[in-house]
């Protein structure tokens, strides 16, 4: 059925990130979902340490799972009285453990802060929106890598300031492309390794757990780990961090902002890198150069001869809005005090929108690679575009060697008019040049003049590129 929630967004304005697995990973419900797993792994971890009954650890977690009976919009509704949803969600998780083990739910969320649940919880949605991520750019990375390797020595004209400059080849642009998404993968694999729990309580002291321990008599586990010492707090942070499966952080980060930071960082990167290859691919899929294609372009609603690349704008699309949304969240490392007042509600909004943007950029690219359509034949009439004059550096640099470098200018800036002016091709207008011909013979002139015999070391660093572990080795 259509919905009829007329404020719901369902994608309609964000085609780049609609219908991708990072769109879900990162949806009200999956926050819910993320909140409520942090509620029930922080009572596990407290009744592993004796702080709370093993029968209240296994009713939270029972209550949590429920996940149907929690209304998502109405407890958007009603975190407006308290700034953010875990209050009215801790109140309708302590009711629902209530219907079934009254004593169970004074265990609910007990000692911790709203932030310690909404923090963890958003380390656990971008853990699992990363996967996917990481996937896709596995995916791109080996059909690069394919590409890379067939067009090693394709020749194209290579481009700087818009103009044509020296040849280069297809093969080592590509090599290129895959060197930013491999790039890109391992620094946001090393982010999602270290994503951590957060608990540190009102103030980050973890005191109300020492609370709790007093006034109920706790001995606390009287066989206490060798990492964490016999802290309570310390030993307690290390549980709920592995009931989570996140990192243990060192210090609660309540407004110590690193992992945010890092991890818009390696979004905005990654969004960067993906970028570079659409922008280059949407330069090379145009009509009058012709170079590439998507494998499926994408229709025009008024002209229907239209193949447009759709996924290089997507990603276009994607690459010019994180980085301003990484900027909000490098903001939040001006946080004041212990816990701050607007700093930590800033970020919720652009760290889903940063996942959800490179979510997507990510699943265009993989399949903007595997599709690429390469086109060799306008790649060589482009290289061959302006007469023989993309070869004029290796020209220059031969014949002052044999006539002086002023002479050598001189001739072939003469020759280069004739180019430009009578139409003729490089090697012909430098044979119109005496000095020239009587230094170099015709073969060797026309050997100079054949822009596929000019790219340099383009073959060998392709060759050292792909050495580079393919990241598919390497699966997080």
């Amino acid at each position: 059925m259509p919905s009829t929630d007329a404020a719901e967004d369902l994608g309609l304005l964000s085609p780049g990130q609609a219908g991708s697995p990072v769109e879900t990973a990162t949806g009200d419900a999956a926050y819910v979902r993320a909140m409520l797993d942090a509620e029930a792994a922080l009572t596990r971890a407290q009744a592993a340490l004796g702080l709370a009954p093993a029968a209240a650890a296994q009713a939270v977690t029972a209550a949590a799972a429920e996940t149907a009976r929690y209304d998502v919009r109405d407890l958007a509704l009603r975190a407006r009285s308290g700034g953010n949803p875990v209050i009215p969600l801790v109140a309708d998780l302590t009711a629902a453990v209530a219907e079934h083990d009254r004593q169970a739910a004074a265990h609910v969320h007990r000692g911790a802060t709203s932030q310690d649940i909404l923090d963890t919880a958003a380390m656990l949605v971008a853990a699992r929106a990363l996967e996917p991520v990481l996937a896709d750019l596995r995916r791109a990375a080996g059909a690069l890598a394919r590409l890379a390797a067939e067009h090693r020595d394709t020749p194209i004209a290579g481009r700087t300031l818009t103009q044509h400059a020296v040849p280069t080849t297809f093969g080592l642009k590509t090599a290129g492309w895959r060197s930013l998404v491999l790039d890109a993968h391992e620094r946001l694999a090393a982010v999602w390794a270290g994503l951590p729990a957060q608990l540190g309580g009102a103030a980050g002291t973890l005191a109300a757990f020492h609370a709790f321990a007093e006034a109920d008599g706790s001995t606390a586990d009287p066989d206490p780990d060798p990492d964490t010492g016999p802290d309570l707090g310390l030993r307690l942070l290390a549980r709920y961090a592995a009931e989570t499966g996140l990192a243990e952080p060192t210090l609660p980060w309540h407004t110590l902002r690193t992992p945010v930071a890092d991890l818009a960082g390696a979004l905005a990167f990654t969004a960067g890198a993906l970028g570079k290859l659409a922008a280059d691919v949407l330069l090379m899929s145009r009509t009058e150069i012709g170079e590439l294609g998507e494998s499926s372009g994408g229709g025009s609603s008024a002209m229907p001869h239209k193949a447009n690349p759709v996924r290089a704008t997507l990603i276009a699309a994607a690459a010019r809005q994180v980085p301003a949304l990484a900027a909000v969240l490098y903001a939040g490392l001006a946080a004041e005090d212990e816990r701050p007042a607007g700093a930590w509600h800033a970020e919720w909004q652009p760290l889903r929108q940063a996942l959800r943007l490179v979510g997507g950029a990510a699943r265009d690219a993989a399949e903007l690679t595997e599709g690429l359509r390469v086109h060799p034949n306008p790649m060589r009439d482009n290289l061959d575009a302006t007469d023989g004059l993309v070869i004029s550096e290796r020209i220059a640099s031969v014949l002052a060697a044999l006539i002086g470098r002023g002479e050598a200018r001189q001739a072939l800036a003469q020759a280069s008019r004739r180019v430009v002016e009578q139409g003729m091709g490089l090697h012909e207008a430098l044979q119109q040049e005496p000095g020239i011909v009587g230094a170099l013979p015709r073969d060797r002139l026309r050997e100079l003049t054949d822009p596929t015999q000019y790219a340099g070391s383009a073959g060998a660093l392709v060759d050292r590129a792909l050495r580079r572990s393919d990241t598919a080795r390497n699966p997080i």
